[in-house]
This record gives structure tokens, sequence and C-alpha cells, in this order.
């Protein structure tokens, strides 16, 4: 059985959501990535109940939460989903135990009992059971926010950003914890972000949102490897965007690069984008003899600018359409290339990617992202 179905619409003035996706396994923890102001956080709040959706249906292990349709409209308490807000919204005048007890309302007093401290034992929060919030650091508070979720024997649970207030040690801390938590938890869970690297660590599958729209869910990998829409590759760190069309089997004529390359990646007739990730390329000096066996897929560039990053060096290089591409690398490779003022940047057919754009073909507003992360896929 399906964890979670989500299939609905809601219209907020100018701005219209229209969502829909599954959750398949009990134990899937799928992330809704996505720029600020694209719809996450009220699709949270529709699944948990805090706001009502104008048509559609979610359902929950069977459960039908919302219905239009059918005229049903579960309140939040009868939902059993837990929501981890970004701020944990503890209780300030309560004490830990309280806040914990307080997550299992409508069960006896006994059993109230008996789950805070099943959950406060669980969370490592013996000792903390008389602090209040203001006297807890914030590890401490995010766990006592998830002794309080999980006292109410959740289904589902929903996270939203939750470690947007935070920096450095203590991001990484919680993050490690939280990960924990989630794999340990039997149900499903929703997590919204607009980190990428977040969403590569902790998640199984994810769902790109794009102004109140979503793309079709992929596993995480696979969105990092070959997004197959404009708002995907963006999100996922793509730096190196051109308007494209189809030039013949496999080959995309890129407009603002103005140059003609070759793919391996399927083409679909909807194609008005090509992407490159900025460390795809293969640099080589004008007029050596590699740049000059480089053959299909050579872009002559002029190099504009070099920035010597923390841990590479990025390259922004003008191409023959007048628009400039990104080339990172580390920093010996750039070096060894003799800070050249022309190069030819070549991207293996296999990196070229065929992008649909889910709107107008214009491109998406511009995104922010937080790209502190250094290894694995989610590198632009």
């Amino acid at each position: 059985m399906t964890t979670l179905e989500v299939d609905i619409t809601k219209r907020l003035g100018s701005f219209s959501l229209d969502v829909s996706f599954a959750i398949e396994r009990p134990d899937e923890i799928m992330a809704l990535l996505g720029p600020s102001g694209c719809g996450k956080s009220m699709t949270l709040k529709c699944i948990a109940g805090i706001e009502r959706p104008d048509s559609g249906r979610i359902v929950l292990g069977g459960r039908t939460l919302f219905d239009s349709s059918a005229h049903v409209d579960l309140p939040p308490q009868q939902r059993r989903v837990g929501y981890l807000f970004q701020s944990y919204a503890l209780f300030p005048t309560m004490t830990v135990e309280q806040n914990v007890r307080a997550g299992a309302a409508g069960a006896t007093r006994e059993e109230r009992s008996a789950r805070a401290a099943r959950e406060i034992a669980a969370m490592r929060l013996e000792g903390l059971e008389h602090r209040k919030p203001a006297q807890l650091s914030g590890g401490q508070q995010q766990r006592c926010a998830m002794a309080r979720i999980l006292a109410s024997d959740p289904e589902l649970i929903l996270l939203d950003e939750p470690f947007s207030a935070l920096d450095g040690y203590l991001r990484w801390q919680l993050e490690l914890e939280l990960t924990d938590v989630l794999r340990g938890f039997p149900g499903g869970a929703v997590y919204v972000s607009h980190n990428r690297d977040e969403v590569y660590r902790m998640c199984d599958t994810v769902c790109v949102l794009d102004r109140g729209r979503s793309d079709a869910k992929v596993g995480v990998r696979e969105l990092f490897a070959s997004p197959a829409t404009l708002a995907a590759a963006l999100i996922s760190g793509c730096k190196n965007v051109s308007r494209a069309r189809v030039a013949g089997p496999g080959l995309l004529m890129c407009d603002d690069w103005g140059v003609t390359l070759e793919t391996s990646l399927p083409v679909s007739e909807g194609v008005t984008h090509v992407g490159i990730r900025a460390h795809y390329f293969q640099a080589h000096a004008a007029g050596d003899g590699a740049a000059s066996a480089a053959g299909g897929n050579a872009i002559p560039c002029t190099v504009e600018r070099v920035i010597d990053s923390t841990f590479s060096t990025i390259v922004m290089a003008r191409t023959p359409g007048g628009a400039s591409l990104r080339y990172e690398c580390e920093k010996d490779a750039w070096a060894a290339l003799g800070n050249p003022a022309q190069l030819v940047l070549v991207a293996p057919p296999q990196t070229v990617m065929p992008l649909v754009s889910a709107g107008n073909g214009e491109t998406p507003d511009a995104i922010t992202l937080d790209n502190t992360g250094k290894g694995g896929a989610p590198r632009a």
C-alpha cells in the first residue's frame, strides 16, 4: 500500500499551487526541493491540515485525509501527521516533559507519561525533563520537538527546513542526529529544503517544485545525474544553461552559446534548454595538440575572469554566442593549463543534458542555493 498520496491544487492570489506525488514505501524519505516561495511549506501545511486545498485528494496509509469531491477534510488532530517546524514551536512556558506529554494528547494520563518517558529516553533528554525551551541548546530543542512529535505516534513526519536558522558545526551535528531519527522511524517522511546537499545526504527521493508546480518524483541520485527539466537542473546546481533546440538525431543547437552539441542522453521533442555542469568540462588551452584533437563538442572560449575559490578555481569564459560558461576545476589543474587567455571547453556527450521547461520556455526566477557541501554529486 502506498504510504502517502498527494494530488492537490490551491490558489493564493496570483499564486497557484498544483502538486502531485506519492511516497511508495513506509521508510521512504522524500524531499520537496525548490527555491523560496515555490510552495513547499504550503504543501506541508495542506498535508497536515493547517491549510485547506481548493481541490484534490490526500491519502495516508489508505485513510483519506482530504477529498474535495467527497467533502472529507480531517482536522489536524485526527491526521496522525507529525510536523517539525523551522522554529520547533515548543511551548515556552512548559518544561521538556510537559512539551513531550502534550504530543500525546488524547491518550490516558498513564499512556502520556509512558510515551513521554519513552521518547525522552530515545532523544537523550534524560536530566533535562524540568528545563524550559529557553534553557536548552538548539540541538536539545530540536530533540525535544522530535520527542513531542513521536509521542503522538504519527504515521508520517513532515519537516520544514529544520536547519534554516543554523550554521556550521551545530547544523552538521543536528543533521546527523535527525538522519538517525528518520531512519529509525517506521513511517514515511517529507522533508522540505532549498539546500540540495542536505537533500542528497538525507533523502531517498525528491520532487522539485517550481513556482507552485511539481516535477515527477525521481531518485535523489537520478536528479543530480540527469535532471529532466530546467527547474530540476537549476535547483540541483547546474550553473550552465542555454536555450536550445533539436538540430538532428542526438544534436542540440545551443542558441546562447552559439554551438551545436552532441548528447548521448535521450532527447524529447519538447526540449527547450540544455545544461552542462561546471565541473563536467574537459579544458584545454587554445592551440595545444589536445584542443585540436578534441573534435566534437569543443567550445572555443575567451577567458573573462578567473576566481580563486576556497577549494577550486572558477573560470568564466565567453562563448561564440556571447553568453558565458562557468568552468570549475581543481586549483592544480588550472595552474597546469598556464592561465590561458583562450580556452577550449569540451563537453563529453554524456554530460550534455537536454532539458524541458515546464512553463513558457523562459528561465525560472533566480534560485538562491546554499552550496556549502564539498563532496559528492551536488557540486555545480
